[in-house]
């Protein structure tokens, strides 16, 4: 929500209802929850990530590598429409600034950056398929 200036959302579907409003140090202020067959759950708050923070973190599989992560939840394309190729493949050298994928949040297309120096060893996810937060995404060799 801080990262794309979103201070309220709110979604709807059939018996349930979510309501969130973000408070000024970045945790969720107001949570509302309806739905007919469960009783609401508030969720403890939990803190964002600090602004300019890596989305990468060592691989704990192979210390040498490093995994470009998912800064959001939403869908990953890894191509920047159907008819084009992907952005990196395995082996594919990338910069800090080189485009890996995009990743659809809220019909928001946000670009998702390397961050890094390297060669893609791995691809983590499927294309057109949903993220988590912090879901690997994909892994980088340094050089």
């Amino acid at each position: 929500m801080k990262k794309n200036s979103i201070s309220e959302f709110e979604l709807e579907k059939q018996d349930f209802k979510i309501k969130l409003k973000r408070g000024a140090n970045g945790t969720i202020q107001t949570a509302q929850y309806e739905d007919a067959q469960t009783l609401p759950y508030i969720p403890t708050p939990l803190p964002l990530p600090a602004p300019g923070t890596p989305a990468l973190q060592a691989a704990a599989s192979a210390p040498n590598e490093v995994e470009i992560k998912s800064p959001m939840i939403g869908t990953i394309y890894r191509a920047p429409s159907p008819e084009a190729g992907h952005y990196v493949d395995i082996g594919s050298e990338v910069g800090p600034e080189t485009v890996v994928c995009i990743i659809e949040a809220m019909k928001v297309m946000n670009e998702i950056k390397a961050e890094a120096r390297g060669v893609i060893t791995q691809v983590c996810v499927e294309n057109a398929k949903p993220v988590e937060f912090g879901q690997p995404l994909f892994k980088i060799r340094p050089t």
